[in-house]
């Protein structure tokens, strides 16, 4: 299961108590203060992973607290420290403070971290020849966790374009194919290629008129392709769902501008994908008359073209 946002609350270890305590012998009837400090309290980490894709370890467990320091002793003994509680997310991780909104880190990076919420500082023994303090409460924070998929290219397109085949013939993603609207629930990852000449390949849910405003699976995934490089616009040229693949194009580039942000602005790789079936050279002629740009037509299913098309997608990136 794919969860890409999440509400947490997060409790950062209290300090420990100082303590008060005397040294006493029989030539040292008042005592001398020998309390020691207390320790600190769990500061509260999150740490990008590159190994994980989806906030779902957070969907049942809401809740982390770190512990709290060592109390001091005796003998100016002080109270251990409390080792910092570090949660795992995955790169591309918005971390922000959910009262206020207020964007806190955006972790790209693999073991890029923050510490959202400190632990308190001990309390003071009273071998200084002061009264001994507790410990300071660890800070309290509600978190919100916003994960945008990390991708050089996506892919968008209307349902049942194609978009799911093409990933799963070019990359190392499976994404589920499917003859039916919607196949592809969640943004799904793949790897193009290998060594230098690799990039990551987004299949990102079918986008339909009135997404920018949440309709269909809407602005929620669309928000994965705003990190992206370059777009992959694959359309279903033969016109086999009974839609005009030139009305298609249009509504696509639409609701990416409605979407706001610079996602309209990438570059685009158009594809006409279809090729093989009936009616997709009449589509395909009427298209590149109307739009005049450089279209490369293929056929998901049979192979036909994806040579050329990943070349063309490694010289955009």
């Amino acid at each position: 299961m794919f969860i890409d946002s999440v509400r947490i609350s997060v409790r950062a270890g209290n300090g420990g108590r100082g303590c008060r305590s005397f040294y006493r012998d029989k030539y040292n009837r008042v005592g001398t203060p020998n309390g020691g400090d207390g320790g600190r309290g769990a500061d509260v980490i999150i740490r990008a992973d590159r190994n994980l894709q989806t906030l779902l370890d957070f969907r049942y467990n809401r809740h982390f607290n770190g512990k709290h320091g060592g109390h001091g002793g005796g003998k100016k003994k002080k109270g251990g420290s409390a080792a910092p509680l570090v949660m795992r997310v995955p790169c591309g991780t918005l971390i922000k403070d959910y009262q206020s909104n207020c964007l806190l880190r955006d972790l790209q990076a693999d073991l890029e971290e923050i510490v959202v919420a400190k632990g308190g500082a001990g309390g003071r023994g009273n071998f200084r020849r002061q009264e001994a303090t507790d410990g300071v409460a660890g800070e309290a924070k509600e978190i919100l966790l916003d994960l945008k998929v990390i991708a050089d290219v996506g892919v968008v397109g209307f349902p049942n374009s194609g978009k799911s085949t093409l990933i799963s013939n070019i990359s190392n993603a499976r994404s589920k194919v499917a003859a039916y609207p919607f196949t592809t629930k969640f943004p799904v990852l793949g790897v193009v290629g290998s060594m230098d000449e690799a990039f990551v390949i987004a299949d990102i849910p079918g986008i339909i008129e009135g997404a920018s405003r949440g309709r269909g699976l809407g602005d929620k995934f669309l928000r994965h392709i705003e990190r992206t490089k370059v777009l992959i616009h694959i359309l279903d040229i033969s016109g086999s769902q009974g839609r005009d693949p030139l009305d298609d194009y249009k509504k696509i580039n639409n609701e990416l501008k409605n979407y706001g942000g610079e996602v309209h602005k990438k570059p685009q790789v158009i594809v006409a994908n279809k090729m093989d079936l009936e009616g997709a050279e009449v589509h395909l002629l009427r298209f590149k008359q109307a739009l005049k740009k450089k279209i490369y037509p293929i056929s998901a299913l049979k192979l036909q073209g994806l040579e050329e098309l990943i070349e063309a997608v490694r010289k955009k990136i």
